[in-house]
């Protein structure tokens, strides 16, 4: 017997848990320091972190993948690039072989890698001074698929030129443009920027109609 105890949220609240222990460290007062994850992201939703964060809902500990392999011993050092008065830190999950290594989670195989990851590998490769890097994704049922990539110039120019807007809207207190993308059905601030969302129950015809079922 299982009991009456809701098993189902002392392992979400777990997670939560962990993932808060994870997380990235940024000082939402500090707008002259930037990290790499607020600007590879919807800069709307990086806005809300600092002025009014709500905590993520993580789905399970692949979700936790990226931040362990950072906290464990191989796991890189954060690193500061200057930008004029502004600091960007980047952290890469690895580094080996002079090479920079992202983990991250996917529910399926991919065909090509998703554009913030590249963005944030390309940044980190700056960061860092390295001239190639690896994103490997590892899905549920624990297969591996390895992008590689070399370094360019003219992506991490456009990283640069949203930490610039970043900071310049933190200033300001004006929030981002909207940044549609599949990420936003998951975003704990998916109301503040479209409709609300309902919560829906299927029904049967039979329901509809009237009818029950007999037993």
């Amino acid at each position: 017997m299982m009991g009456d105890r809701d098993f189902h949220s002392i392992v979400k609240n777990a997670i939560s848990s962990i993932g808060r222990e994870l997380e990235v460290s940024i000082d939402t007062e500090n707008i002259q320091n930037i990290h790499l994850n607020e600007v590879v992201q919807c800069l709307r939703r990086s806005y809300y972190d600092r002025v009014e964060p709500q905590e993520i809902e993580r789905s399970g500990f692949n979700d936790l993948l990226s931040g362990l392999l950072r906290k464990m011993q191989y796991g890189s050092e954060p690193k500061d690039f200057a930008i004029d008065e502004i600091i960007l830190r980047g952290q890469a999950d690895m580094i080996a072989d002079d090479s920079i290594l992202l983990f991250r989670s996917a529910k399926e195989e991919l065909e090509s890698p998703f554009a913030n990851d590249v963005l944030y590998l390309n940044a980190c490769m700056w960061i860092y001074d390295k001239q190639d890097g690896m994103i490997v994704y590892i899905t549920g049922d624990r297969k591996e698929i390895t992008f590689s990539l070399t370094r360019n110039k003219k992506m991490f120019e456009e990283v640069i030129r949203r930490v610039r807007v970043l900071n310049n809207l933190l200033k300001e207190k004006k929030t981002p443009i909207l940044e549609p993308s599949e990420q936003c059905s998951s975003c704990q601030y998916y109301e503040k920027c479209f409709t609300k969302k309902k919560n829906t129950k299927t029904i049967t015809l039979s329901e509809i109609l009237g009818f029950s079922k007999k037993s």
